[in-house]
């Protein structure tokens, strides 16, 4: 989780934002972390790269739950 916690602060600070501390399984992508389309995009790309994973791949994921899951089933 350490990894996507950095991949989400660095979206997070080029975007104007504050990194956060931890990430909770519980965590909505749009309403908790305030990633836009664009950002999630971008997630998407930042994941697959580090993971080999694509998250969207069955269909939208909108918590942190939901991507772990997927990086960890893979």
């Amino acid at each position: 989780m350490d990894k996507l916690l950095l991949i989400i602060n660095e979206m997070r600070e080029e975007e104007g934002y504050e990194p956060i501390k931890t990430l909770e399984a519980s965590m909505d992508l749009r309403e908790d972390l305030a990633l836009d389309s664009l950002m999630l995009a971008e997630l998407t790309v930042r994941i697959e790269n580090e993971f080999d994973i694509d998250i969207f791949e069955d269909g939208i994921v909108q918590t942190i739950g939901e991507i772990l899951i997927k990086i960890e089933g893979e």
